[in-house]
């Protein structure tokens, strides 16, 4: 699945060809960083009358006829300040390739992700190119950006291109570029052994199905589950034309998942990652309406035998997620994270840019929000309130998947998901939007994968090579 005519995710070759300077500098910097340009450039902003406020641009002459760009980005520790700011640089300086001269590692990686556009149905314009920073990581940067760029690709195609096949499609291309190994349940053995998953698909003529992703023999054993519901009408219970334009992205849980696996496996072969037994879990159904759907009110025994009244066929992602977790318990894993695109409630919580964090364990939910805050992937903890687990009482069932109400919608969904998730030594569930609804620094409007960085650094952190 290529949606890239350059590759903007990767850094330009450094092949020798003539490269523009690009000097990235705080604002506040200013004063001193014009001091270090050639006369020829502190003429020209001089006589320009260049206000130097973050957010300007500039290409300056060098005096040997060539050009400088210098670009000013916010403060550290300014309100407003983004560490993403130099994401903006491939949009708003002309075509070409530039150096950067002076800059972070952060910014070479705003870059990159700042360079993502997808491609798949129609042509972009070319855009400014970055050449490996010299001193800097590049490899480690472009996984990143690599890994990124593959969520978005995902959740932006349409379900007409990605259905259930194409999503094992890509899962199977990332586990050959990285050795993983990939098994796939369907068919009579979904349906005799994950039956929440195989209920939630079987009104769609592309069959639903469980994939499992293995890389590592040694070390903690870490699962990631990610949702993988490639399109959502609701069910039965359908949803508005308003609500369904952005289904698409329902599968943004497995494309989360995938991101940060990618980046994971990449580190791992690189001999600087975590050494773990890494698992990836992803459900893949879609969710749609014909004679063979299913219903409110119905009633399924879930893999860890439960049983589950069925509240609304619209809240199909925890019954997926349900069997999928259970299915990871088996095993016991060290730590389980699940990504889900799950409930409207977390949006209206917390908006599109801050997906909720839910864990039992808070040393795990307390190092998963630094992080976040650390690489600019930022998650927002949310209770996982006692007393509200008596909404998921159900009359004839063990469970009701989606009791009446609406409050809570969020923490309801997360309790719903935490007993399923029992058999973990520690769990967290990510209630992620992965979209971005208005253009950011290093964000494109279009899908995100929510919370990929920032788990691949947490997990690199706790079993990494060095510890």
């Amino acid at each position: 699945m290529s949606a890239f005519p350059l590759d903007p995710s990767r850094f330009a070759p450094d092949d020798g060809a003539p490269a523009t300077p690009l000097r990235v500098i705080s604002a506040d910097a200013f004063s001193e960083a014009e001091k270090k340009l050639p006369q020829a450039a502190r003429d020209w902003l001089k006589a320009s009358g260049f206000s130097p406020k973050a957010g300007k641009q500039a290409l300056l002459p060098d005096g040997a006829g060539g050009v400088i760009a210098l670009a000013l980005v916010e403060p550290k520790g300014a309100r407003l300040a983004d560490p993403f700011a130099a994401g903006r640089l491939p949009a708003a300086l002309p075509a070409g390739r530039y150096r950067l001269d002076v800059g972070e590692e952060s910014d070479a990686l705003a870059f990159l992700l700042g360079s993502y556009r997808f491609a798949r149905y129609k042509n972009a314009p070319d855009r400014a190119r970055l050449i490996a920073p010299a001193g800097m990581d590049a490899a480690r940067i472009e996984r990143v950006a690599a890994a990124i760029a593959l969520g978005r690709d995902l959740i932006n195609t349409p379900a007409n291109d990605l259905g259930p096949q194409e999503l094992e499609d890509a899962a199977r291309g990332l586990a050959g570029r990285h050795g993983a190994s990939v098994d796939v349940v369907n068919g009579d053995a979904l349906r005799q052994g994950f039956p929440l998953i195989a209920a939630v698909g079987r009104a769609s003529p592309r069959a639903p199905r469980l994939i499992d992703l293995r890389l590592g023999a040694e070390g903690p054993r870490v699962t990631l589950v990610g949702k993988g519901v490639v399109f959502d009408t609701g069910g039965l219970d359908i949803k508005p034309s308003s609500a369904m334009a952005l289904m698409k992205k329902d599968m943004g849980g497995a494309a989360t998942a995938l991101a940060a696996a990618d980046m994971l496996m990449g580190e791992m072969a690189a001999g600087g990652g975590p050494r773990i037994r890494l698992r990836v879990l992803i459900p893949v159904v879609e969710n749609a309406v014909a004679g063979e759907a299913f219903r409110t009110s119905d009633v399924y025994r879930s893999r860890k035998g439960l049983t589950i009244e069925i509240g609304n066929t619209d809240a199909e992602g925890r019954l997926i997620l349900a069997d999928a977790l259970a299915y990871a318990c088996e095993e016991a894993p060290d730590l389980l994270i699940d990504f889900a695109t799950l409930t409207g409630a977390a949006r209206v919580a917390l908006g599109p840019q801050l997906p909720p964090l839910y864990s039992d364990d808070d040393e795990l939910a307390e190092a998963l929000a630094a992080t976040g805050r650390e690489v600019d992937d930022p998650v927002w903890r949310l209770p996982l309130h006692a007393p509200y687990d008596g909404l998921l009482d159900s009359k004839i069932a063990d469970l009701n998947s989606a009791p009446g109400g609406g409050m809570a919608g969020s923490i309801v969904a997360a309790l719903f998901l935490r007993r399923f998730a029992e058999g973990a030594k520690a769990w967290a569930h990510l209630d992620i939007y992965g979209w971005t609804p208005k253009e950011r620094p290093g964000r494109p409007e279009g899908g995100e994968p929510q919370a990929a960085r920032l788990v691949a650094a947490y997990l690199s952190r706790r079993y990494g090579a060095a510890r």
